[in-house]
């Protein structure tokens, strides 16, 4: 699953599992561009890989200028793309719909899914000349529900949907078009959501539970599956949903 000589734009990889997926795709050999709106993480992964491989820019994946901008960048210092990775997403608010303010539901659309209409009419291109691919980080809630996150679910339940209708119209272009779904991921977000549950001190204790293997795990779990994912391992692989779960998906423990 060797990286060497890719290109990588990923938007959301200064923290949690994107983080974690840099990690994995600088190993591998690629050539990593990150999009994130923490200039703080963002120079922590600067100190932490240098520059020789990677690209930094601090931008909001809200802002349309940013991305094409970000992407420009990429191409004109690194010479092509060969992988635009939407792993950009937010999980707030904890809500059921009807609590959900207006604001909350834009801002979290906007975030986690027309970010992905940004990427691809600004990326899609560059992806056609090294006959590419994507991949969006989703979630099992997009395919099995969640209660008290209306939003969230919507929005990643429209990602699950885009990345397939993605994977139809971009086949004859040869660019595959995937989505890597986790069920609890321990991450910076992660702990904000569970600082804001109801019973905080319970959380942790859920959350091992509802994954089979028997623990909530690491981003490196998702980054794995996302370098498999990416890589020529996958090339008949598109239109897939890939639960990296631990079983969540075959029924929530209680």
């Amino acid at each position: 699953m060797n990286l060497t000589n890719k290109t990588i734009f990923i938007t959301g990889g200064a923290s949690g599992i994107g983080r974690e997926c840099v990690t994995a795709y600088l190993r591998e050999g690629a050539r990593v561009s990150v999009l994130d709106r923490d200039e703080n993480a963002l120079n922590e992964l600067k100190a932490q890989f240098g520059t020789e491989a990677l690209l930094a820019f601090p931008g909001d994946v809200r802002l349309k200028e940013d991305i094409k901008n970000a992407i420009e960048e990429t191409v004109a210092s690194f010479g092509n793309l060969h992988v635009m990775h939407n792993n950009a997403g937010i999980a707030s608010p904890s809500k059921p719909l009807h609590e959900t303010s207006e604001d909350e539901w834009d801002g979290l659309f906007e975030i986690n899914l027309k970010s992905v209409y940004h990427t691809t009419k600004y990326g899609l291109e560059y992806l056609k000349q090294t006959r590419g691919n994507i991949l969006n980080t989703s979630s099992m809630v997009g395919e099995i529900g969640q209660e008290n996150h209306a939003a969230y679910v919507a929005a990643k339940g429209g990602m699950n949907a885009l990345t397939k209708a993605m994977a139809l119209d971009y086949a004859p272009f040869g660019i595959r078009v995937n989505a890597v779904c986790p069920a609890g991921v321990w991450t910076p977000m992660l702990r904000k959501w569970a600082g804001e549950q109801p019973d905080a001190g319970k959380i942790e204790q859920y959350l091992d539970d509802i994954h089979p293997l028997g623990h909530c795990p690491g981003g490196d779990v998702i980054a794995d599956v996302a370098v498999f994912l990416i890589s020529d391992a996958a090339r008949f692989v598109t239109g897939c949903i890939m639960p990296v779960s631990g079983g969540a998906e075959l029924g929530y423990r209680r």
